[in-house]
């Protein structure tokens, strides 16, 4: 038996854009995305402290350097830009595993540059 465990996770990112038009998922700074070990079309949970949304997206990377957070498809009616994230990845865990895994976090400030990686 597997346990899901908390992978990765940018905690306090600020969306830079939405385009209601794109086929969907959430553009991430590629950057930013390495940093906390995020693929890319990765699978995602976001929460938007905002407004309380939470919704399933993937990865895409955006420009490397830029500090992009784009709501693509549906998921830009769930926010706007200004609007403050926590993108999570959870992956399947060995029981054996679980006293030693350490998530991928970082902390971003309100112009998505890292202030914090644990």
């Amino acid at each position: 038996m597997y346990i899901t465990l908390l992978k990765s996770k940018i905690h306090r990112a600020v969306v830079t854009g939405a385009d209601l038009n794109y086929d969907g998922s959430l553009s991430i700074s590629a950057d930013l995305a390495e940093l906390v070990e995020l693929e890319e079309y990765e699978q995602i949970l976001v929460g938007n402290i905002m407004n309380g949304a939470r919704f399933e997206t993937y990865v895409i990377y955006g420009l490397r350097g830029h500090g992009t957070v784009v709501l693509n498809g549906a998921a830009a009616r769930l926010g706007k830009p200004g609007d403050v994230l926590t993108i999570m990845s959870f992956g399947l865990f060995d029981p054996a595993e679980v006293g030693t895994h350490r998530p991928k976090v970082i902390v971003l400030s309100e112009k998505n540059e890292v202030l914090r990686q644990k």
